[in-house]
């Protein structure tokens, strides 16, 4: 290179327009907007699904809100349903059939109420478990005694004390029960119905 060119370059380099100088200079401030603009998309995302999660977990906190409200009230009024029905097993089976004309009225009132009270209970979602004959399922179920029965699978429900009941998907009282012991194991019992 000449003395010449050398002395020339520096006021090239002044020559030489900013706009083709800054290039790398202007790429920082975009550079930096441009994760600005990531940053800000990202925080927009994850807002926004919280607002989603929130949303919907709202609704089912309501809709269990709305389902489960009435479990208290529904467990006072399967006690009353309970008396009701011990009311109409403590009439013998004789006097009901020889009841006169001021008990038949009686025994069929109490027997209509009772029918009415578990009708409405189950509009609302109370629905009652059926027990018997089942597998003792501890879910559902609480066994109260056990019964040496040969003739059935073991831990079979084989008698219940006191009905269970649920609401939606969740256990309002569960059914006092009498479950089978000595009998075959359940394993066993499918097994021969696959045989057969």
């Amino acid at each position: 290179m000449t003395d010449e060119a050398k002395n020339n370059g520096p006021e090239l380099a002044a020559e030489t327009p900013v706009e083709e100088q800054a290039p790398v200079a202007e790429l920082d401030p975009l550079d930096a907007l441009k994760a600005e603009n990531d940053d800000l998309r990202d925080k927009f995302l994850r807002l926004a699904a919280e607002m989603d999660n929130l949303r919907r977990r709202t609704e089912r906190e309501v809709k269990d809100a709305k389902a489960y409200a009435a479990s208290s009230f529904a467990r006072d009024m399967l006690a009353v349903s309970d008396n009701l029905r011990r009311a109409l097993e403590a009439i013998p089976g004789e006097l009901k059939d020889a009841a006169d004309a001021v008990m038949k009225p009686l025994i069929e009132g109490v027997e209509m109420t009772e029918r009415a009270m578990l009708s409405t209970l189950e509009r609302h979602g109370v629905k009652k478990i059926d027990a018997e004959g089942q597998k003792f399922d501890p879910n559902f179920h609480q066994a109260m005694f056990e019964i040496p029965n040969p003739n059935v699978p073991n831990n079979t429900v084989v008698q219940v004390v006191q009905s269970g009941y649920t609401i939606g998907e969740r256990v309002l009282r569960p059914a006092m029960v009498g479950v089978a012991k000595g009998g075959p194991k359940a394993e066993a019992v499918d097994a021969e119905k696959k045989d057969a």
